[in-house]
């Protein structure tokens, strides 16, 4: 189950076409749904978070809580809002399609995707772009 929590102000609008982009992402890889909390937040949540839990004294968009069991994917994703609007500013992209970013960003390190070398991140820059492309939103009938 993909479960939405907010520490900020920010909601997603359809949380349901979300959760659905999510799952298919997760079956996509060839894993299992467990329990997946995504948790949005502002700078100083996620910094302290940084701080407190891997010694890091720096901003950052994503830090994901691997607690999988084999091919079953269970983990907590803290995002911070601000910085995925920071960011989209800076690579020139909508507020949105940052947002995709991240959003799979965390389902693909849980499914062994890492991005510290660069032909790591290039791989998973790869199977973002590829992921983003999967979500649809069915726009009301008129």
């Amino acid at each position: 189950m993909i479960n939405f929590n907010y520490e900020t102000d920010f909601v997603l609008a359809n949380e349901k076409a979300f959760q659905q982009w999510l799952s298919s992402v997760i079956v996509s890889e060839g894993k299992k749904e467990g329990e997946i909390n995504y948790i949005f937040c502002d700078d100083e949540y996620l910094l302290e978070i940084n701080q407190q839990y891997l010694g890091h004294d720096t901003l950052t968009d994503i830090i994901s809580f691997d607690y999988s069991v084999g091919k079953e994917l269970h983990g907590d994703i803290f995002i911070s809002i601000e910085r995925v609007r920071e960011n989209a500013k800076d690579f020139e992209v909508s507020f949105e399609e940052e947002l995709l970013r991240v959003l799979s960003h965390g389902i693909l390190h849980y499914c062994g995707y890492k991005d510290k070398t660069e032909s790591d991140e290039m791989v998973m820059r790869q199977k973002e772009e590829e992921k983003m492309k999967m979500f649809h939103v069915e726009q009301p009938k008129k």
